[in-house]
């Protein structure tokens, strides 16, 4: 073994070990997942959570997993809470630092979603694989500019152009996963972030809250995310004020000094390991062993 082994090994084992004492503070099995929501990556996904289940010494109930991502595809995101759901009663959603786009939606399928005051999520704008393009395509900036075109009383020139050389399959799709986000979005806020969320507490308080009430307030929460005209970027960092401002409950620890201390020494340590070794995807937990 050389030298290099011997440092890798050592720093793995410092994370595994903070891993086991952030999994004490959530009372959950931890699980970190770095990279993209991708299809590509599912597979790999679901067979690290069966193995953590496997494996895990808890009751079993509930994983907290830990997000970075820059975003993706949203049926990737269904694909991952499928996963999680089959496997864990309760699942929380850890940002210490971003989860943007994709990672949004997928957050909103967590019965908890733990940030402190450095932490973003950001808008909804899933991506979307197309023929002929280089990559991933933002949705809904393609929809808004085709809007702002088509609401014009008179258009110029170069507007005639774009519209006349309208892929409007292409549009049609970009549509398609612009509800599809939506729909996951509100779906979600009603049968797990909300399913907690039985009497009012400031409006009427102590009234039950009804299903039509929770559905319309994840109406509006999913409207607000996918309000490009509101957020004014693709890659706006919405932080826990923002967030609050828009009727999503945060689990602040902000000032829980004993959570953060053990959220920042894991999540900087592995992701400072993540990004020396250049990895665009990985996971994990001290219950797999990757050395």
């Amino acid at each position: 073994m050389n030298n290099l082994d011997l440092f890798d090994r050592s720093i793995l084992d410092h994370i595994n070990n903070r891993a086991r004492k952030v999994e004490d503070e959530l009372g959950a099995d931890a699980v970190f997942y770095h990279g993209p929501i991708d299809p590509a990556c599912f597979h790999p996904f679901r067979g690290f959570i069966e193995e953590v289940k496997r494996q895990s010494k808890r009751d079993g109930k509930s994983i907290a997993l830990f997000l970075r991502t820059g975003g993706g595809m949203a049926e990737g995101a269904e694909r991952m809470v499928c996963v999680l759901r089959k496997h864990y009663e309760s699942v929380y959603f850890v940002v210490p630092d971003m989860a943007m786009s994709a990672g949004t939606i997928l957050c909103m399928a967590g019965d908890r979603i733990y940030m402190d005051y450095a932490s973003s999520l950001g808008p909804i704008d899933p991506q979307v694989q197309v023929q002929g393009a280089d990559g991933l395509v933002p949705a809904l900036g393609y929809l808004d500019k085709v809007k702002e075109i088509t609401d014009k009383t008179t258009l110029a020139p170069a507007d005639v152009i774009m519209l006349e050389g309208m892929d409007l399959a292409r549009l049609a799709l970009f549509e398609q996963a612009r509800d599809l986000s939506i729909d996951l979005v509100e779906g979600w806020l009603v049968d797990f972030k909300f399913k907690n969320w039985t009497h009012h507490r400031t409006t009427n308080p102590g009234t039950e809250v009804t299903r039509k009430e929770k559905l319309a307030r994840a109406e509006e929460i999913a409207e607000a995310l996918a309000d490009h005209k509101k957020w004014r970027s693709h890659e706006r960092y919405l932080d826990v004020n923002k967030l609050h401002d828009i009727g999503i409950e945060i689990d602040d620890y902000s000032d829980n000094e004993d959570l953060r201390s053990a959220i920042r020494e894991y999540n900087d340590l592995l992701t400072g390991y993540i990004d020396r070794m250049r990895w665009p995807f990985y996971l994990h937990s001290h219950l797999i062993n990757r050395q």
